[in-house]
């Protein structure tokens, strides 16, 4: 089907001034409010300056597609039309224009495109007070390099213009090829190609038989983009009850909720797994389905063990039969994958917060697993996390094992010790507050070493830096660490992941061998720290909050 209308490019203008001077973008794409999004032009400035700046947009292929929440079939419209008027050859999307993240990256990589522009905001509240967000992926399905993005940024600030084709919106219902002049648009179902490589990674019928023998499980969308995919793949391929799937609709608004997979937002799978027998494993995923949050009868696995224990267990999987070439954590996750590497004998690498510093790593076969704290692990199968295909790597190892998640947790702790680890954000803090508390506290780490803090003698300070191993690339300012001669770590971190105020991060971090007391509460163990950092950074006195925000 084609679309009729005059197809002549158009251009409008723009005002002269950069919309996006009060935040640059970053390598997680631009997030402002939805209200902000549908100023006039705002969208289109960025968009724009995207396609002006990504490589090979005259006669490449492109995906678009995001995690429905308000505003996503719009501005699918308004990018494919924008990308027409730029010469792009071929546009490819999905029905209803739903993709997650880690699919876009296995489009991206499968059908050759120069990239992909992600429409989300994560984690991040959806409608329309809510947020939105826009992203760019590179060639290789991760996300592009902040290099691009400052081009990207630089570009806003000197456009004049934007071009558009006036032409009538694809139907995004039902799957199908259409055109706008002559750029082919291709729309397809977004789950088929993502299952089909899940297919290729895991042992589907192991996973079924484990099911079918009665152990039953539950995942929660949470209104989100996973909810079509987590359908298919436990009910429809692996013959889960109907039902197993919780808030599979995927809403504008998620529900009024939060797509934030924690023991916070995600209190309704929390409850039944943590205080009922209904379910021997639960799990669920983010706005996007990058994310994932593991969960036991009875217990809550913690990101950093789940990238440890999977990384312990991969052999079990069919792609990672082999062993893994090396492993890689964020430098706020907690160091149990790295006792995990050491006794592999595989290289495990400590880089800053961000997906895209995985992907040098990745590109050059340097490691095979990667994860980070806040509920994000991943593997070479794509340039992204992975919320879905953490879950299915979970259950592969339950099946083969035959064990509950609490029986795997145990077997793992008494082999290579627990490390107690916990993070606390403090949400919404006014700008200038976060930023007088973080830079009193880095102009006081020089000062605490060789003193007392927690208990314990401070080792070292300092403020994290990162030198690319493969492009030699430096990354500085990436958090501040207070580290204590038993291992212990307090680090500190402000996000730029929210829309409003500042987000204060605190991860703390306690280490126990295998021979000692592994059955603390974290909260407990880690009281030392917790008191300790309070007092230090003022963070009560200064915030004027009595407690975290979100624990986990």
């Amino acid at each position: 089907m084609s679309i009729s209308e005059p197809l002549q490019p158009i251009r409008k203008k723009i005002r002269l001034d950069s919309p996006f001077t009060d935040q640059k973008p970053g390598t997680s794409g631009l997030r402002k409010s939805t209200k902000q999004f549908s100023e006039p032009n705002y969208l289109e400035s960025f968009i724009e300056a995207i396609l002006r700046t990504l490589p090979g947009v005259n006669q490449g292929v492109l995906v678009i597609g995001g995690d429905g929440r308000y505003g996503n079939k719009q501005a699918i419209d308004v990018i494919l039309r924008m990308a027409a008027a730029h010469g792009l050859r071929h546009a490819i999307t999905t029905t209803g224009g739903i993709l997650s993240t880690p699919a876009a990256s296995n489009l991206i990589r499968y059908r050759k495109a120069i990239g992909g522009i992600i429409l989300s905001a994560s984690h991040n509240p959806g409608g329309e007070n809510g947020d939105f967000g826009v992203k760019v992926n590179g060639a290789n399905g991760g996300p592009a390099p902040e290099s691009f993005t400052e081009q990207v940024y630089s570009c806003t600030k000197i456009l004049e213009d934007y071009a558009i084709v006036d032409s009538s919106s694809i139907s995004l219902d039902l799957p199908g090829q259409y055109s706008i002049g002559s750029m082919t648009i291709e729309v397809l179902d977004g789950i088929e190609d993502y299952i089909s490589l899940m297919e290729r990674l895991f042992d589907f019928d192991l996973i079924r038989s484990a099911l079918k023998k009665g152990f039953p499980i539950v995942f929660d969308a949470m209104h989100a983009v996973t909810g079509g995919y987590a359908t298919r793949l436990f009910e429809d391929c692996l013959g889960a009850p109907k039902g197993t799937v919780l808030n599979g609709l995927p809403l504008e608004d998620f529900g009024g909720g939060h797509p934030d997979p924690n023991l916070t937002y995600a209190k309704e799978l929390a409850d039944l797994l943590l205080n009922t027998d209904s379910y021997c494993f639960g799990a669920a995923c983010d706005g996007d389905g990058d994310r994932n949050m593991i969960l036991g009868q009875g217990c809550f696995v913690n990101p950093s063990d789940s990238l440890a224990i999977l990384t312990a267990n991969a052999k079990i999987v069919p792609a990672y039969s082999k062993g893994l070439v090396g492993v890689a954590r964020s430098m706020p996750t907690s160091s149990a994958v790295d006792i995990v590497a050491k006794d592999l004998k595989i290289d495990c690498f400590e880089t800053p917060t961000g997906w895209k510093f995985f992907g040098n790593l990745l590109d050059s076969d340097r490691i095979t697993l990667c994860g980070e704290e806040s509920f994000g692990t991943g593997s070479n199968h794509v340039r992204e996390k992975d919320g879905l295909w953490a879950v299915l790597f979970w259950l592969q190892i339950l099946a083969q094992k035959q064990c509950t998640v609490a029986d795997l947790m145990s077997q793992h702790w008494s082999k290579y010790g627990r490390h107690y680890y916990s993070r606390h954000d403090y949400e919404d803090i006014p700008i200038d507050v976060a930023h007088d508390l973080y830079g009193r506290l880095e102009l006081m780490l020089p000062k605490l070493v060789g003193q007392e803090f927690a208990g314990q003698t401070v080792k070292t300070t300092d403020n994290f830096s990162y030198v690319d191993p493969i492009d030699g690339s430096i990354a500085s300012n990436q958090g501040l660490r207070i580290i204590l001669d038993d291992g212990s770590r307090v680090v500190v971190r402000l996000s730029g992941t929210g829309t409003k105020g500042a987000t204060l991060r605190i991860y703390l971090e306690r280490y126990e061998h295998s021979n000692g007391n592994l059955r603390q509460h974290s909260q407990k163990a880690l009281e030392p720290l917790i008191i300790g950092i309070d007092a230090l950074a003022e963070i009560t006195q200064r915030t004027g909050l009595e407690r975290p925000t979100v624990i986990t």
